[in-house]
């Protein structure tokens, strides 16, 4: 890891300082191990997501415990409210179960219309509509190269819905979609192949292209149902360019720290509290140790300063030490080749300066000495 074969290039030590014109070479030695393909700087030609699946899955699906408006004509006995059963099913009174799990609304019309007229309710197919009046949420597992792979539940509705909303007549929402349930498990690491994003459906497996999302571009964003299973493959390398806000990435980060000259004594004097930091994702080593107040002060006792990023590579669970020498840092025009990118659940710590680490001994070195001369 010292030469750069860490989970970042930007772990690895930083030379001696030379007047030589800076070249940052992080982002290639970074991108030099991944496998082909599906990088976000390739063309939409190059995507291995599957369009035809993709269009196959666009528009309203319906899922268990969805919500349904039911109308046939004026007959009272059909209309109403339905929900979607836990076998995936619709049941209406008089008729056998019809399947709606993962179908749109229109092909549950199309299949009523068959049964009332099958059964003997009507001599011809009657007026009908089929709308969803809500949805409710879905159970999806998610695994591979996301932060915190496990099973979610995402749908849920917030509280305040104006009347005029809960009045009307259809359903919306963005919270079932495929983005919805990659922020719920922490967000797409930056080892993430969004050109291949496998999802498994009812026995069959859809491969979706997200990189439009990290490149200003429409993506295709599809809805999820109860029972799917997505699956984000790794390129097996840190693309720096995932180190960004998206709709996929980490809401935020939140960073565990200590920069104190001395042990605490307790936890509320050193405002440590449930987390400890909250930053934005894609902020930097440095960034976060000037956020911590380990820089600056008085030049005597403050400079020479270090800090220490504690870290874990995502792919292989296996932790990262790494150490600054602050002050080389500040002065370097290449730091961002090796100014490590901050992931969640970093920790940082701050140690002072040789100075300061002298003044401390000294200080203990009076006290044992009155003490001592005390006792005599």
């Amino acid at each position: 890891m010292r030469s750069g074969g860490g989970y970042q290039a930007q772990y690895r030590d930083p030379p001696a300082a030379t007047d030589a014109e800076p070249l940052l070479l992080s982002p290639r030695r970074n991108a030099s191990t991944c496998t082909r393909g599906g990088a976000l700087s390739d063309d939409a030609g190059s995507a291995k997501g599957d369009r035809l699946a993709a269009v196959a899955l666009r528009g309203e699906r319906l899922s268990r415990n969805d919500l349904v408006d039911v109308r046939v004509g004026d007959d009272e006995t059909f209309n109403g409210d339905y929900v979607v059963s836990g076998d995936g099913t619709l049941k209406l009174p008089f008729l056998p179960p019809v399947p709606a799990q993962g179908r749109s609304p229109s092909d549950i019309e199309a299949d009523l219309a068959v049964l009332l007229v099958r059964e003997g309710l009507y001599d011809e197919a009657p007026r009908l509509s089929v709308r969803l009046a809500d949805f409710a949420t879905i159970s999806v597992a998610v695994s591979g190269a996301v932060f915190e792979p496990h099973a979610v539940e995402i749908g849920q509705r917030a509280g305040d819905i104006d009347t005029a909303r809960q009045r009307a007549l259809g359903a919306s929402t963005e919270a079932r979609n495929l983005s919805a349930a990659l922020r719920a498990v922490g967000g797409v690491r930056p080892d993430a192949d969004l050109s291949a994003i496998e999802l498994h459906r009812g026995g069959r497996s859809y491969t979706l292209d997200m990189r439009g999302v990290f490149k200003g571009r429409h993506a295709m964003d599809v809805m999820l149902l109860t029972g799917d299973e997505v699956v984000v493959p790794s390129r097996q390398c840190f693309q720096d360019d995932l180190m960004r806000p998206s709709p996929l990435s980490p809401p935020g980060v939140s960073l565990f720290l200590s920069n104190l000259t001395q042990p605490a004594t307790g936890n509320a004097p050193s405002a440590i509290g449930r987390e400890v930091r909250e930053i934005p994702y894609g902020t930097r080593f440095m960034q976060a140790v000037v956020d911590t107040n380990c820089v600056g002060g008085a030049r005597a006792t403050s400079a020479h300063r270090s800090a220490i990023l504690f870290t874990r590579n995502p792919m292989t669970g296996v932790s990262i030490v790494i150490e600054r020498n602050i002050e080389d840092m500040l002065r370097r025009a290449d730091r961002d080749d090796y100014d490590p990118y901050l992931l969640p659940g970093d920790a940082i710590a701050c140690y002072d300066s040789n100075v300061t680490n002298l003044s401390e001994a000294a200080r203990v070195v009076g006290g044992v000495a009155a003490a001592s001369a005390l006792l005599r």
